[in-house]
């Protein structure tokens, strides 16, 4: 090979070095523009520090910590908050009860790169534990109800301390696939979120203001409205009786009014009306609670008849 390729340390050393010392001043000339990037910038990464320290009154959503099957049914409304990063605002109390509160809450992410922020109100319906309440629904609301499964049954008869935490959120269970249930076959119902213990989430019913909205017993509705009212209640029983099913504990307190259309709320004691003994007594004080309120309105409505109207559904 060529001499001028491989020369022997002593060659080297002789050799004159002034063509590498120009050659290294300038690269650090090269080099010292600060306006250049240095190649390394390009593996460092940046964080923006997050503050996870949220208020009291707020925490991060429950929405992907609740168990399969514990999450709102499809098709699932656009303003449902699923980001497990959005966080929950309790905005304070729409209703106190004897067996449950209900609070207003506030669910929202904020935008993230293209993804927009969202929000929405949430009703909040806490269910108090066994000791805590001062109202015990009748037993005779549940006759023909089967619990999640017999460990749960043989702990609730023996009120151990499972099953009277069982107990507590029984309830809640009991609502929340009622409201499922009665959702999807169409009956003006919340849209129910999710459901964790004694905890269930649904659709916040406003008022158009951003109120709540009144309950049917809260208004006065005329001529049109009244009958359009009407018409809308026997659909929703209709709905209901078609699915074996009546409210159990329906009267004006338990529908709400939105505007021009009403939303039934209020359905863990929902009764099987063939499988609970006493299903057509409850279906039949359904009728009689509604029809008597109607009829004080102006509007004549004959309980009996409406009664063997849903009769028909069922059967």
């Amino acid at each position: 090979m060529s001499s001028d390729v491989f020369r022997t340390n002593s060659e080297f050393a002789e050799q004159d070095h002034s063509d590498f010392a120009d050659l290294d001043s300038r690269w650090a000339a090269l080099t010292a523009d600060d306006s250049e990037p240095d190649v390394a910038d390009a593996f460092v990464f940046r964080f923006s520090a997050v503050e996870e320290q949220l208020d009291p009154d707020q925490r991060w959503s429950t929405w992907l910590d609740v168990e399969r099957g514990s999450r709102g049914p499809d098709p699932r409304p656009d303003w449902v908050v699923t980001e497990q990063a959005a966080i929950d605002t309790e905005l304070g109390i729409l209703k106190t009860g004897k067996e449950a509160d209900v609070f207003l809450l506030e669910r929202a992410v904020q935008a993230i790169g293209d993804n927009p922020a969202k929000r929405s109100l949430l009703a909040a319906k806490r269910y108090r534990s066994e000791e805590h309440r001062s109202f015990h629904r009748s037993t005779s609301y549940v006759e023909g109800r089967r619990t999640r499964n017999s460990r749960d049954t043989r702990a609730m008869a023996k009120k151990t301390a499972h099953g009277r935490s069982v107990a507590a959120g029984q309830w809640a269970y009991a609502e929340w696939d009622a409201l499922c249930r009665l959702w999807k076959a169409g009956v003006p119902v919340p849209y129910p979120v999710q459901v964790d213990g004694t905890e269930l989430l649904m659709e916040f019913i406003d008022d158009g203001n951003g109120g709540a909205a009144p309950r049917l017993a809260q208004v006065r509705p005329k001529g049109d409205l009244l009958a359009s009212y009407y018409e809308q209640l026997r659909d929703g029983m209709r709905e209901l009786a078609r699915a074996g099913l009546a409210h159990g504990d329906l009267s004006p307190y338990n529908v709400l009014a939105q505007g021009d259309r009403i939303v039934m709320i209020d359905l863990p004691q929902v009764v099987d009306i063939v499988g609970n003994p006493k299903g057509m007594d409850f279906l039949m004080r359904d009728c009689h609670n509604m029809s008597t309120w109607f009829t004080n309105r102006g509007l004549e409505v004959d309980e009996h008849e409406l009664f063997a109207d849903l009769l028909t559904m069922v059967f």
